[in-house]
């Protein structure tokens, strides 16, 4: 069972430490912000607030659900505030005895305009501070770091991920999928069929005619899949919330110019996993895979990972830009996907999850570039 209270007691503590009475997480259509279900267990579409003294109150649009998945002290329905959300912040700071004059703390992400209303409605009885770096900061850097119940959780993600790898190669070996489409939907009925809440992200199927794409638009379509050349399939399974992410590419008869983008993306994602180890940086371990290709007068037009959880992109970050501060410990998931991509010959991408544990890195998935 996931310790929500356990979770939710290191916010407090940060709460404490930076003089924050309540703090505000908001995931709603246009604003998505799981970090809701981290804290909460509720699944999406809802305000949850903390209050320094230890109490979480959840303001969801759906009671039913909340009252069914939701772990928190208190639930009230967003209706009972008109769904106005400067109605919820004022009520839930009456409800959670708030003291007048307090910090409260919404998310960076809100809307001036939005911001300006809630100074507006409540800012004569409290301190509103939004800002970038803040508590929603540290919530990230704690969800960038697995416990042990979402190691679990992950470890049968890849086991269904993995299932499904080898039947995709299978079928399609065998002929049974040849276009895009099919490759597409079947995932989606193979990670149901296997208890899964459905796939984390559109998949993205792209034939030898449109794998040139980092990716593809639109993401799939009826043209045929796994014919000679490259095909890259990348897609995700979504299992209790989270969601995997890998990416195979098929390989038919490849001429030499294909064979050498495989060559290269293949010893880049094993230089790549060589140099995954408790205290190295991220950007590190991206900067030497530019290199690698920088020897081969190639250029990969996106990072090198991202860090997978209840997001398919979520912290921490495996890029080369100069921005790029995060340094890898236990316990965190995420993604190597080298990939370069050719107009002329198109495309190879090789991802798979990795699990970094105290001795060393552990490959998820098997996620591969398979020569047909």
């Amino acid at each position: 069972m996931i310790d929500y209270q356990n979770r939710r007691q290191k916010i407090y503590d940060a709460m404490a430490r930076e003089g924050i009475s309540l703090l505000m997480i908001e995931d709603c259509e246009g604003r998505r912000d799981p970090a809701l279900r981290w804290l909460s267990g509720h699944p999406q579409d809802a305000l949850l607030y903390l209050s320094v003294d230890r109490k979480s109150l959840l303001v969801p649009w759906d009671i039913n659900m909340a009252l069914l998945y939701g772990k928190v002290d208190m639930a009230i329905p967003y209706g009972e505030f008109e769904r106005l959300p400067t109605a919820a912040i004022m009520g839930s700071s009456v409800k959670l005895k708030i003291p007048p004059g307090s910090k409260i703390e919404i998310p960076p992400v809100t809307p001036y305009p939005l911001f300006l209303e809630y100074v507006g409605s409540i800012g004569g009885s409290y301190d509103i501070i939004c800002r970038e770096g803040g508590l929603h900061r540290e919530i990230e850097k704690l969800r960038a770091v697995k416990d042990e119940e979402e190691i679990h959780i992950y470890r049968r993600a890849a086991d269904i991920t993995n299932e499904i790898i080898d039947l995709l190669e299978k079928n399609v070996r065998s002929g049974k999928i040849r276009t895009e489409s099919e490759a597409a939907l079947f995932i989606e009925s193979a990670a149901r069929k296997r208890g899964c809440d459905g796939t984390g992200f559109t998949t993205l199927a792209a034939g030898p005619e449109r794998s040139f794409g980092i990716h593809a638009f639109p993401p799939y379509t009826a043209g045929p899949f796994g014919g000679k050349g490259l095909s890259i399939l990348d897609f995700g399974i979504k299992y209790a919330g989270y969601t995997t992410d890998v990416t195979l590419t098929f390989a038919r008869d490849p001429n030499a110019a294909q064979e050498k983008l495989i060559v290269l993306i293949e010893k880049a994602y094993k230089l790549a996993l060589s140099l995954v180890a408790d205290g190295t940086g991220a950007r590190e371990i991206a900067r030497a895979v530019d290199v690698l290709f920088g020897k081969s007068k190639k250029l990969m037009p996106h990072g090198l990972g991202h860090g997978i959880g209840l997001e398919e992109h979520e912290s921490p970050a495996i890029r080369s830009r100069s921005d790029n501060q995060w340094v890898l410990s236990p316990g965190m998931i995420f993604t190597l996907e080298p990939g370069l991509y050719d107009p002329i010959h198109g495309g190879c991408r090789l991802e798979n999850d990795i699990l970094l544990t105290g001795s060393g890195a552990e490959v998820l998935t098997t996620a591969r570039i398979i020569r047909l």
